[in-house]
């Protein structure tokens, strides 16, 4: 499924409009009606029941105004708060505005205290609240009203439905600058916007519902939108499935190099998880000193000794050793629990020079070229990075937190930058592709933040390539199954999940991913 930006989406409203000669009126009208019934499917028949709705200037308060004379022809009773003067309502949404004057719907322009005061009584009573304030359009700061508003619809305590978006969440980004919206619903039309589904947006959207308000299916599935969500029918319709006659050597082999002294866990991680991912073979590469611990942890993981520093750390010496293990593989996942040496940072760097097969390159891999990320522009196939976002601000120079601020941009961007498939973990990770393309994963959740989580990833993503399928394909399908494990691991409680817990879900993940 496309997702749209705010300024995609009202360009796709603009052609719907202009080049297909349907009037904003009527898809007004459809808008409102489909809000009129997430409000019925919330609370039940319409009929007394005291509802407000709380209106700005532009088409998403018109939206809101159609809802309004609805809800009234059910027999609710309607309150209408207008933010902004009357003369601020234009074409269609100044004409629902009179209709409803026509029919006697109490309306109140919100101009003084004594307006503030019937709000707040209003919504204390109230059984439902309409948020048809902001829409898309909104950036930046909030006025007071608007933020007074806000705060007086989140203190009410009832049930609201959102139209489009909650008011005070960026469309595109999800940031809030000041409050927004606590919304139970949001009716949001035609494609679901980032803001909706990237946190802390997310978590004020409530139950997202994406309704069909009549625009031209064409627009919705414009190539030229280039966000997308990650559904069960596409990581189902992309799958490779295993054939009856399958065996080890045809079901793709995953090399390994990870763990130094001290974090022999994130080895053990990645490469069970690959092996649990349904990669027929896995051989784990490690330091010598280390080779005996890793040997007792696995039992299914091939194992190989490599010349090491002394210390659990390898470098130069063991690259030959590498490099020829590789070929007989299909794919390299690199640099969970590696280290930080500097000559294994400069083995990372030949590694990338020098492979022939694709690689999934995380943690202390990432660390190894944060001052020389282009350096990943000069693979020989295109790699797959799985930065967290302090590990992607060690690579572009930005703060964690002004990574989190715009996911997807900072994703494209590195994409583009470095020649590679990003994978931004996190709270609804992010896909990029280095041509633009971008998707984002919904499944997942907070039990998954704990140590470890990142490194099963890695291993998922590997064995996915190993089993055939591209690197755009296998990025998009890891982290969804990822997320998917993690859900299932979950249901037994989301506090005090493991990363272990969540490899040994894989395979009900798969299952669930590949079965009708």
């Amino acid at each position: 499924m496309k997702i749209a930006t705010a300024s995609e989406m009202r360009e796709i409203d603009h052609k719907a409009i202009n080049e297909f000669g349907i009037p904003e009126i009527v898809l007004m009208e459809n808008a409102g009606v489909e809000v009129v019934k997430t409000i019925e499917t919330m609370i039940g028949s319409l009929a007394n029941k005291k509802i407000c709705v709380f209106v700005g200037k532009g088409n998403n308060g018109g939206d809101g105004l159609v809802a309004s004379r609805h809800l009234s022809n059910q027999g609710a009773k309607v309150k209408v708060f207008l933010l902004g003067g009357i003369n601020e309502l234009q074409g269609a949404a100044k004409i629902n505005y009179d209709i409803l004057c026509k029919m006697g719907i109490d309306i109140v322009e919100v101009a003084n205290e004594r307006d503030w005061d019937k709000m707040k009584i209003a919504s204390a009573f109230a059984d439902c609240l309409v948020d048809s304030l902001l829409g898309l359009g909104y950036k930046g700061e909030l006025s007071s009203s608007m933020k007074k508003t806000i705060g007086i619809i989140n203190e009410a305590h009832k049930p609201v439905v959102a139209v489009d978006i909650p008011s005070g969440v960026n469309a595109d980004t999800g940031q809030i600058a000041t409050s927004a919206v606590k919304a139970s619903y949001t009716m949001t039309f035609g494609l679901p916007k980032p803001g909706l589904l990237l946190y802390p947006g997310a978590s004020f959207a409530g139950e997202i519902l994406v309704s069909d308000i009549g625009i031209p299916n064409c627009l919705l599935t414009d190539v030229n939108i280039r966000q997308n969500l990650i559904t069960v029918s596409d990581v189902r319709a992309k799958m490779i499935k295993r054939l009856p006659d399958a065996h080890k050597g045809n079901c793709g082999k995953v090399l390994v190099l990870a763990g130094s002294k001290g974090l022999t866990g994130a080895a053990v991680l990645t490469s069970t998880a690959a092996l649990r991912s349904g990669a027929g073979l896995v051989t784990l590469a490690v330091a010598e000193t280390l080779h005996d611990i890793l040997e007792t942890k696995l039992t299914e993981v091939m194992t190989v000794p490599l010349p090491d520093l002394g210390n659990g750390s390898i470098g130069k010496e063991a690259l030959e050793s590498i490099l020829e293990i590789a070929k007989k593989c299909d794919v390299l996942a690199i640099g969970p629990g590696l280290g930080t040496h500097e000559e294994t940072k400069t083995l990372v760097q030949e590694i990338i020079l020098q492979s022939d097969i694709p690689l999934i390159i995380d943690a202390d891999a990432i660390t190894a070229i944060a001052s020389c990320g282009d350096i990943l522009t000069k693979a020989s196939a295109l790699p797959v990075i799985t930065p967290h976002p302090g590990e992607m601000s060690r690579l572009i120079g930005l703060s964690p937190d002004e990574v989190n601020q715009d996911r997807i941009y900072v994703a494209r961007q590195a994409a583009e930058l470095f020649g590679s498939i990003v994978v931004l973990k996190g709270a609804r990770s992010i896909v990029a592709f280095p041509d633009g393309e971008v998707y984002i994963n919904i499944s997942g959740n907070a039990g998954m933040a704990t140590g470890g989580t990142g490194d099963v990833l890695t291993g998922i993503i590997s064995a996915m390539v190993a089993q055939g399928l591209d690197s755009h394909t296998a990025a998009i399908i890891g982290v969804y199954i990822h997320g998917l494990a993690g859900d299932i691991a979950a249901k037994s409680g989301m506090i005090g999940l493991l990363a272990g817990d969540i490899i040994n879900s894989i395979p009900s993940a798969l299952h669930g991913a590949v079965e009708e």
